[in-house]
């Protein structure tokens, strides 16, 4: 039996409410994944969303949301959307794991191949650039003459006990986590005010460096209010009540992501706040029975040597790009105009 494509719009109560049952059902997707924020993500980076699924008879078998960029005669295609900062989107297969090899082979192929022909049929894009972090098995795209490069992040896996978690971090980590917790600092859930402290940070320390930073206010504010509550966790730490830094995380059902923050302080103060943010939200995603703490990313040297302290392990993500190169600039250069 072949793979019907079915296209979802965001916008239609019925057609999100679908959707959502199955990135629900789907251990591969995080809440970026939902209707509710894939229309966001299209209106903050003026996109048309498509959100496409597999359909061997009645059984959904892949998801892939696509961002249908156009500028003048071009059109592009982008998952997630363009520099939308947005966590991991791109294609993923729904209980491919359970297949024989040949059977998931095939079945992954056919859904590629699908969403691929339904993209250059309707929208004939110049330039697609899909990032996939829920996707092994990059052949189908090789074989339709997409490029693939590797990227990297890190990755903590949430088992045993707290200690046991914390003793497998590094000497530095572990004396600065247990020296702040009695120097009086305290981590907590933030609130929508927070999330924007957060990333107002961010956007600062980019500035400073003479990097551009896309992530608007009103944009991550909105994530927080609409998606279910719990999806995007505001850690901040303050002291005497002030505000001194902050992590944005991401929660999946089994999964936090470390979306946003966690830059320098400003703040003259004596231990790292940032080795306490992360061990909080690890620490909590443990108490909850999740089982994963995505750094995301371990492409930066300089970077990698904080989260590395935490002793994560390796995984590959794929940026899958074809047509025209130099497109993704022009797009750089509209959304900075924005």
């Amino acid at each position: 039996m072949s793979i019907e494509i079915s296209v979802f719009d965001p916008g239609d109560p019925d057609d999100a409410e679908e959707w959502n049952s199955y990135v629900e059902r789907n251990a591969n997707t995080n809440p970026f994944f939902r209707a509710e924020a894939i229309r966001l993500q299209a209106l903050d980076t003026d996109t048309t969303p498509h959100m496409l699924a597999g359909f061997k008879g009645q059984e959904v078998v892949g998801l892939f949301p696509v961002f249908e960029y156009r500028k003048g005669p071009l059109t592009a295609v982008f998952s997630p959307a363009p520099f939308s900062w947005s966590c991991y989107l791109g294609p993923t297969m729904v209980n491919v794991d359970k297949l024989k090899q040949r059977k998931a082979d095939r079945r992954t192929r056919r859904f590629v191949e699908g969403c691929l022909g339904w993209i250059e049929e309707s929208l004939s894009p110049v330039y697609t650039k899909f990032v996939a972090a829920y996707a092994d098995d990059m052949r189908p795209f090789v074989w339709n003459d997409y490029q693939i490069e590797p990227g990297y992040t890190y990755v903590v896996d949430l088992e045993g006990t707290e200690e046991e978690l914390l003793k497998r971090f590094s000497s530095d980590a572990r004396s600065n986590i247990r020296n702040a917790e009695e120097g009086g600092y305290v981590i907590e859930e933030g609130d929508g005010d927070d999330v924007v402290r957060i990333v107002e940070r961010v956007r600062e320390r980019y500035e400073s460096q003479g990097r551009p930073f896309h992530l608007s206010d009103d944009f991550a504010r909105s994530m927080y209010e609409t998606l279910p509550e719990g999806s995007i966790r505001p850690y901040v730490c303050r002291v005497d009540d002030e505000f001194v830094g902050g992590i944005l995380a991401v929660e999946s059902d089994t999964t936090r992501y470390r979306w946003q923050g966690g830059v320098k302080p400003d703040a003259d103060v004596d231990v790292s706040i940032n080795d306490l943010l992360d061990w909080h939200v690890m620490r909590d995603g443990l108490r909850e029975g999740l089982e994963r703490y995505d750094l995301v990313g371990a492409g930066v040297p300089s970077i990698n040597r904080y989260k590395a302290k935490f002793n994560p392990r390796l995984e590959t993500t794929y940026t899958i790009t074809s047509g025209a190169f130099g497109l993704d600039l022009l797009v750089d250069q509209y959304r900075k105009m924005r």
